[in-house]
């Protein structure tokens, strides 16, 4: 397999700005954008008809010796040893590469399967095409791909020089009432540019996976922002669920720069994310201040939140002297639920796992409790087989179980034998 290409975002960026720039004997030709517009570039009221199958005439394909050569160069560069040249070589090669070469160098990465090592090199040159051409980048990408990768590395890009000619395109090739999977890619560009364009996007989705990445998209650049700017931006939002996911994928990263402040946060912003995240914020404090993250948890009122905190102490806890976390957790019984049963004794697996086990007993769910017992259990054997059978045979187990485990001794016997 080929090395993967070390360039990230930035490096796209630079490159890209390079690429589009107009030189000084273009310039009074060119666009607003930098670009010298295309004859037949469509308008924005045409793409329509464009977007669906376009007529328009392919880009004539490299010669037959420069194609053979651009591979070659392709290959010599993305196997090259040292990262900063061969990041450098790559940029240079896109960089070299006219409106007219893209999609033969695009066709030849695929049928060498040099984008599948080479993701980031891959992407660097669709949001290349992106800005010479978008819509015969996404006519290929269209006709030649069958994952949304292309088409939203694609759309990325044109969407932060020209916004809603990539709206339009992807409103255009949508089809059905479900979320918009294109719009993700225009999303992702918007954040970089246009982040309240880009929320009022994502907002307009429905709840799905796709509006998932869309958030995921657009979290790195507000929490770029700074802690503040962040937590105003997720306040704005006001869909209940989109509001949750915004918390949930924040809480984790401001809790590594202020898991107090972060903590506060979430008692003031009560909810299913905060209660689904207090745990995390919790476990990253004690990590760093173990006496600070109980003193924060014993003062939490009992509910959600509290049970939460207990549960992200308590893992914590484990990792480090599962003894002293299950004493903890003897201690607040009233305040523990399944869920703290059941994390608690997959973190005290790999330093004690009869006190973990110890704890299965506790889940009132009998199908969880069962559960949790086989897959722990079978694991235990696995790891230790004379530790966990002596456990297994001392311990008052669920009838299914005990018979499940019975079988799974015998056939783990067998094999030692």
């Amino acid at each position: 397999m080929l090395p993967a290409v070390a360039i990230g975002a930035a490096t796209i960026a630079f490159i890209v700005g390079r690429m589009t720039a107009p030189s000084a004997s273009n310039a009074a030709g060119s666009g607003s954008d930098g670009i010298p517009p295309r004859p037949d570039r469509p308008t924005a009221a045409a793409v329509q008809e464009s977007a669906k199958g376009s007529t328009r005439s392919r880009p004539e394909a490299l010669p037959r010796v420069d194609r053979e050569s651009a591979a070659e160069e392709m290959v010599r560069i993305l196997n090259g040893s040292d990262p900063l040249s061969r990041t450098q070589a790559w940029l240079d090669f896109v960089n070299s590469l006219g409106a007219d070469e893209f999609e033969a160098v695009i066709a030849d990465m695929r049928a060498k399967g040099l984008q599948t090592a080479n993701m980031e090199a891959y992407a660097l040159v669709l949001t290349a095409w992106a800005k010479v051409d978008p819509y015969a980048a996404l006519d290929y990408a269209k006709e030649n791909t069958g994952s949304p990768f292309a088409r939203n590395t694609i759309l990325a890009a044109w969407a932060q020089t020209d916004a809603e000619g990539a709206i339009l395109w992807a409103k255009t090739n949508h089809d059905g009432d479900g979320a918009n999977p294109w719009m993700v890619g225009v999303i992702k560009g918007l954040a970089t540019t246009d982040p309240t364009r880009a929320t009022q996007l994502m907002s307009e989705m429905p709840y799905s996976e796709e509006r998932g990445r869309a958030l995921a998209a657009i979290m790195p650049q507000m929490m770029a922002q700074g802690p503040d700017a962040a937590k105003a931006w997720i306040a704005g939002i006001t869909d209940e669920q989109l509001r949750d996911g915004a918390v949930r994928r924040a809480a984790e990263d401001l809790a590594r720069l202020d898991p107090a402040g972060t903590a506060d946060w979430l008692v003031a912003n009560p909810g299913n994310g905060a209660m689904r995240s207090m745990d995390d914020v919790i476990s990253i404090w004690a990590r760093e201040d173990e006496a600070a993250a109980q003193s924060y948890f014993q003062s939490l009122p009992s509910g959600d939140l509290r049970t939460s905190a207990l549960r992200g102490l308590t893992n914590q806890m484990a990792l480090e002297d599962p003894a002293a976390a299950a004493s903890f957790l003897d201690r607040h019984a009233a305040d523990a639920d399944d869920n703290v049963y059941r994390q608690f004794a997959w973190h005290s697996f790999s330093q004690d796992p009869a006190v973990g086990a110890d704890y299965i007993a506790m889940i009132q769910d009998p199908n969880d409790r069962d559960r949790t017992y086989r897959r722990m259990l079978d694991g235990w054997l696995r790891r230790d087989y004379d530790a966990a059978s002596n456990w297994i045979s001392g311990a008052q187990l669920p009838e299914k179980v005990d018979g499940y485990l019975q079988r799974r001794m015998t056939e783990l016997g067998q094999r030692e034998n």
